[in-house]
């Protein structure tokens, strides 16, 4: 099989960039990246500091750390104005009985507040939770249940879907509002704020293996779970953004995602705030308009998005795209499900700079699989492992596969972002490593003979038909490619002759109807395209595609649900 190859597009300057990827391999060590944090030499830990304190001690005070934007709001903050609120805001959070360890649940929208209480929690040694925002009650309670949950910061009308009957272990309700609009139980922020003072040493000295962030992931059974992390991931995301986020000083940086996405907390706060970047937050929901306007706005160079997102401003077509300048993008990047190579061949021809696909989970706390900048990127692939993590290929019975064989994706464990624990949960945690100290992903994958990862689905979700293993995500980005098709999911259905038939459920772009004619030429394109195997024999359009409603994932499982209910 051929696989297409495409040469990075010489646009900016990638200063923090590797300039050769099998040159660094050799010699590249995790004890050398400790050397650019200042505990090295003072033995002094804590995430916060790296990220806002220390810029401020080295003199880049006035410079901007925060771009704030909800349509015509817009709010600047400096690395010496976010030391001081942070500070302020950590002694009030004190000042209520937070001590090095508690968990502090953060449940506000994506607004300046809301990344002022990360980098405090975690400042004077608390582990920092953040909820997304559109969690309702159920999801709320479930969070801050499992982990007897004692404090929350939240806003007045997130406030409102806070079960406060439900957790009786829940001692304080911050909200960032003034007394008179708070309810029963709350206390106002506000009011606290004006009510405290600054202290002299507001950080809490922690260890490299304190906690940091909780985050809590869904698995296909069961209650969430709390994947907890730790200080040392500083070492690891520092890294990543620097190399493959290519991040510089002078670079203005957006990450779409909330923190309460793993992806919102790791590279849209600590990984850019690590390189002294300045970050820009987006309020408000997902629109082509407002988001091209962001970008022009406030000159975003390095930009960090989900395919789903891609291939939204894709469908909204090239008249809304050419209202706006959007010449200051120099890197573009996207996580959260695989990236289709038809968005990587949009991002060349409509927006002059490759996607650099990435992968990595919330248990693995950042970046394992990238494609650097500097590197050739073979559309449909994850990419490469980073220096200083070990990609292997298990059967079944974990044996590694050779090279082009598909089989389970695993990380020879440890690396420094590693989760420290799943809360509560030592089963959970060892389950993830049935093969000794290999971590399995749930991701089935093969790697090719220059190292390169492509993603075929996951551990559940292979389609065998006839004999022949077919990768559902293959099948989808031949479907999309189709001009017809918006998005597509493809599952395995149950078949008596074959064992299951490829099956594909698509959303037609605007201009196209449901008819049989367009239908049979869609697969006929698939199979033409890509294989006669792997053309569905089933096609049904939908309205819409089920998705998690935090990263947009396509929900497979609920595909399945929806043909077997038939």
């Amino acid at each position: 099989m051929t696989i297409e190859v495409l040469k990075p597009i010489k646009k900016g300057t990638y200063n923090n960039n590797i300039a050769n990827y099998e040159a660094v391999l050799p010699d590249f060590s995790w004890k050398e990246v400790e050397r650019q944090f200042s505990w090295h030499r003072t033995g002094k830990v804590n995430m916060a500091y790296e990220c806002i304190d220390r810029h401020v001690e080295d003199g880049y005070g006035e410079k901007t750390a925060l771009h704030y934007i909800n349509g015509k709001e817009e709010v600047k903050l400096t690395f010496a104005e976010m030391k001081e609120k942070t500070d302020l805001l950590a002694a009030a959070l004190r000042k209520e009985g937070v001590k090095k360890g508690d968990i502090v649940f953060i449940f506000l929208p994506k607004n300046p507040e809301c990344y002022i209480a990360m980098i405090a929690a975690v400042k004077i040694g608390a582990i920092a939770g953040p909820l997304f925002e559109a969690f309702m009650e159920e999801a709320v309670r479930d969070r801050i249940a499992d982990c007897d949950g004692k404090y929350i910061i939240t806003d007045a009308e997130l406030a409102k879907r806070v079960p406060k009957n439900d957790l009786p272990s829940l001692k304080k309700i911050l909200v960032t509002a003034e007394p008179e609009f708070c309810g029963n139980r709350e206390i106002s922020l506000n009011e606290l704020l004006r009510n405290t003072r600054l202290e002299d040493q507001p950080t809490e000295w922690v260890d490299l293996e304190d906690g940091l962030n909780i985050h809590y992931t869904s698995g296909s059974t069961g209650k969430p779970k709390g994947i907890v992390h730790a200080h040392r991931a500083m070492i690891q995301q520092y890294q990543t953004g620097k190399w493959v986020l290519d991040l510089q000083e002078n670079d203005i940086y957006w990450c779409t995602a909330h923190p309460g996405w793993v992806t919102g907390t790791v590279y849209a706060i600590f990984a850019p705030w690590l390189n002294r970047s300045t970050i820009v937050v987006n309020g408000g929901r997902f629109d082509a308009d407002s988001w091209y306007s962001v970008i022009e706005k406030a000159g975003v160079t390095v930009w960090y998005s989900a395919p789903t997102a891609f291939r939204m401003l894709k469908a909204e077509g090239d008249d809304t795209r050419k209202k706006y300048d959007l010449t200051s993008l120099r890197h573009i990047l996207s996580v959260g499900e695989p990236l289709n190579p038809e968005v990587i061949h949009w991002g060349i021809n409509t927006l002059g700079v490759r996607i650099h696909d990435t992968w990595w989970m919330t248990e693995t706390g950042a970046q394992l699989i990238v494609n650097f900048p500097s590197e050739v990127i073979k559309p449909g692939s994850m990419g490469r492992p980073f220096p200083g993590i070990e990609v292997g290929i298990l059967s079944e019975d974990g044996v590694q596969q050779q090279a082009g064989n598909i089989g389970h994706l695993a990380i020879k464990a440890p690396w420094p972002a590693i989760m420290k624990e799943v809360w509560k949960n030592k089963e959970k945690y060892h389950s993830y490593f049935q093969f000794g100290d290999w971590y399995l992903s749930g991701d089935l994958a093969y790697q090719d003979e220059e190292g390169y990862v492509f993603f075929q689905g996951r551990s559940d979700d292979m389609i065998n038909s006839s004999g022949e293993r077919i990768g559902p995500f293959e099948v989808e980005s031949k479907l999309i490619e189709h001009e017809a098709v918006a998005e597509a999911g493809v599952i395995g259905k149950p078949d008596p002759i074959r064992g299951e038939i490829v099956k594909a459920f698509i959303v037609l772009n605007k201009g196209y109807t449901d008819e049989p004619a367009l239908i049979e030429e869609i697969r006929k394109f698939v199979r033409y395209k890509l294989s006669a195997h792997a053309a569905p024999r089933e096609i049904e359009v939908l309205e819409e595609l089920p998705k998690t409603k935090i990263s947009g994932k396509i929900l497979r499982r609920e595909l399945k649900v929806r043909e077997q209910g038939k």
